[in-house]
C-alpha cells in the first residue's frame, strides 16, 4: 500500500473513497460545504438526518453518483478539537481504512488535520487498520483478497487558528511516513507470529526471524540449540523444554550502531522476551479450554523480535541486545515434575511447585544471560500471569520494577507509543512466599499477588542491572476489531520498545510525576 502526502485539492481526487473530518461541535468546514454543494446537498442532508455532531466514532457516507470525480464520500467525527491527537487519530484513520477495505476500495484520499505528529499517527493507523491474518485460510475464488493500493493524505486545517500555522516541512513529512511504514510492518510481524499456530510458529521459526536480522549492518545473531543450552547450564530452559519433541532455541541478537570514530552509543539496552511457542502446562496440565489460545504464550518474544525488526532499520544510536528463550512446555515421560529442583544458569536452585509456572523459569535464564552483557538497563516482556489480567483488565500491561527512573522512562515510552502501561508495586512483603525449605527459591508464590510474586522471582536473576518487567498477558490479544487493533494478536509492546530505544539515554533521567507512580 502506497501512502503519500499530497498538496492538491481533495476535489481533484479521482479514486474510490474520499474521507474528510469535522471536529465535535464545529461548523462544517469550507471543504465540507464545497463537497455538499457539489453533491446537491446530499452530504449535509444525510449528516443532519444522522444527527452528526462530529463526535468521535460518528460517520456518514454518500455515493457521489458521478457528481464528483471520486465514487464515495465519508464524513467522520474527529471528537473534541483538543483531543484530536495520538490514539484518537490512529484509531479513527484505522477504522476508515478498514471500512474502505470492506467496501473493496483500492484508492482512498483522507483529507484530515495531519500536521505535526498527527501525520505519523494517521499513516500508522492506515497500515494497521487493514491488518488481517489469512495465511492459514484456503483461497476463496468467489471472494479473492482485496487490498488498498494507494492512500493519498491531504492536510486540512482543524480550525482557523490552525490554518495560520506554517505548512509541515516536506522532509519531516517524508520521515514520518517512512517511520510509520517501518513500525507498522514491525507490529504486523509480531501479530503474525502470535497468530500463527504452534505447529507453524515453533522455536526454530523464531530463530529464523532472528537470523534474518543478521543481514543488516551492525547486527550479529547467535542461536543455540539444545546441546549448547545444556552445556551452558540453563537449567530452567532445559527443564521446561525436555518434555517436547520440538527442540528449544536460545536467541541473542546484538545491534551496535555505526557511529563516527570516538563517538560512543548513548547507552545499551537489553530486551528479553518469553518465547513459549506452546504451553500445555506440562504435567500440571491446563484444562483443555485453557490450552486453546496457548499459541500466544510467545507474545513477549514476538514483541522483542518485532521491535528489533524496526530498530535495525531506524538505526538509533543505542546498543541493543535482544534475548529470547524459545521452547514448548509439553507433558511426557521426560517432562520436568512438581517437586524437581532445578539448577539455573545463575547457579541458584529452584524447587518446582507447578510446571505451569514455566515462563519465569525460561525468563530467569534469559535474564541472567542478558545481565552478563552488562547493559545499562534490561526490560523483559512476557505473557506471564492471569493474575495481572484479573488486576488490570484486558487493556493494560503491568509494569514492575525496583528502579523508579527506568519505570518512569518506560511509562513515558508507553505514553508516546499509545500503549497502556500501569505500574504495580514490587512488594517485598510478598517475597517470603517464594521461600523453599529444599532450595533457594520456589517457582510459585502464595495465592495472592501472583503478578507481583512472579516479578519478585525474576528479580533474583537480574544481577546488578537496572531492570523492569512487563506482564503483557492481557493486551497481547483482542477479542474484536477496534480502531488500529485487530481481533487476535495485537503486537502489543512493539511500539513501546521502539520508543524506549529511540529515547534511551545513559544515565537515565530522574522520574517525572506520573499518575501511576
Amino acid at each position: 500500500m502506497r501512502v503519500h502526502l499530497s498538496p492538491r485539492s481533495p476535489l481533484e481526487f479521482t479514486g474510490d473513497l474520499l474521507v474528510l473530518g469535522r471536529a465535535q461541535g464545529a461548523a462544517p468546514s469550507p471543504l465540507e460545504e464545497q463537497l455538499s454543494e457539489a453533491l446537491k446537498g446530499a452530504l449535509s442532508a444525510k449528516a443532519a438526518r444522522a444527527r452528526f455532531t462530529g463526535a468521535a466514532g460518528q460517520s456518514v457516507s454518500v455515493d457521489t453518483l458521478g457528481l464528483l470525480a471520486c465514487a464515495r464520500v465519508t464524513l467522520i467525527g474527529l471528537g473534541k478539537e483538543d483531543s484530536w491527537a495520538g490514539l484518537a487519530v490512529r484509531d479513527a484513520v484505522a477504522a476508515v481504512s478498514r471500512a474502505a477495505q470492506g467496501e473493496r476500495a483500492a484508492m482512498v484520499c483522507a483529507a484530515l488535520p495531519l500536521r505535526g505528529a498527527r501525520l505519523y499517527e494517521a499513516a500508522l493507523g492506515l497500515r494497521l487498520g487493514v491488518y488481517q491474518f489469512n495465511t492459514c485460510k484456503s483461497a476463496d475464488p468467489e471472494h479473492p483478497p482485496h487490498e488498498l493500493t494507494s492512500v493519498e493524505l491531504i492536510d486540512t486545517p482543524l480550525s482557523a487558528a490552525a490554518a495560520a500555522d506554517a505548512a509541515a516541512d516536506a522532509a519531516a513529512a517524508d520521515a514520518a511516513l517512512a517511520r510509520a511504514e517501518i513500525t507498522a510492518a514491525a507490529v504486523k510481524l509480531a501479530r503474525d507470529l502470535v497468530n500463527e499456530p504452534p505447529n507453524v510458529c515453533t522455536p526454530e521459526r523464531l530463530a529464523g526471524v532472528a537470523r534474518d536480522l543478521a543481514a543488516f549492518e551492525g547486527v550479529g545473531v547467535k542461536v543455540l540449540g539444545r546441546a549448547e543450552i545444556e552445556a551452558l547450564g540453563m537449567g530452567g530452559l532445559v527443564a521446561v523444554s525436555q518434555g517436547a519433541t520440538r527442540e528449544p532455541r536460545f536467541i541473542h541478537v546484538h545491534y551496535r550502531p555505526a557511529l563516527p570514530e570516538g563517538v560512543a552509543p548513548r547507552g545499551s539496552l537489553a530486551l528479553i522476551g518469553k518465547g513459549l511457542t506452546f504451553d500445555s502446562g506440562g504435567l500440571s496440565l491446563k484444562p483443555p479450554k485453557s490450552q486453546e489460545d496457548m499459541h500466544i504464550d510467545m507474545g513477549g518474544a514476538a514483541a522483542v523480535l518485532g521491535a528489533l525488526w524496526a530498530l535495525v532499520r531506524l538505526r538509533p544510536d543505542v546498543e541493543l541486545h535482544g534475548v529470547v528463550g524459545a521452547c514448548e512446555n509439553m507433558p511426557d515421560g521426560n517432562s520436568f515434575r512438581p517437586s524437581d529442583i532445578l539448577t539455573m544458569y545463575s547457579k541458584k536452585t529452584v524447587e518446582v511447585l507447578n510446571t505451569d509456572a514455566e515462563g519465569r523459569l525460561v525468563l530467569a535464564d534469559a535474564l541472567h544471560y542478558a545481565a552478563q552483557l552488562k547493559p545499562d538497563a534490561m526490560v523483559d516482556l512476557a505473557t506471564l500471569t492471569g493474575a495481572c489480567m484479573v488486576g488490570l483488565g484486558t487493556n493494560y500491561c503491568g509494569l514492575l520494577s525496583d528502579d523508579d527512573a527506568l519505570a518512569a522512562t518506560l511509562l513515558a515510552a508507553g505514553d508516546a507509543a499509545q500503549e497502556k502501561l500501569w505500574r504495580l508495586p514490587l512488594d517485598e512483603g510478598l517475597a517470603d512466599t517464594l521461600k523453599s525449605k529444599r532450595a533457594d527459591l520456589t517457582n510459585l508464590g502464595g495465592p495472592y499477588g501472583g503478578a507481583i510474586t512472579a516479578a519478585l522471582f525474576l528479580k533474583h536473576f537480574k544481577g546488578d542491572r537496572r531492570w523492569a518487567h512487563l506482564d503483557i498477558a492481557a493486551p497481547t490479544t483482542a477479542s474484536k476489531d477496534k480502531g488500529a487493533t485487530s481481533a487476535g494478536a495485537t503486537g502489543f509492546g512493539v511500539l513501546t520498545l521502539i520508543e524506549l530505544a529511540r529515547s534511551f539515554e545513559r544515565p537515565l533521567p530522574p522520574p517525572k510525576d506520573h499518575a501511576s507512580l
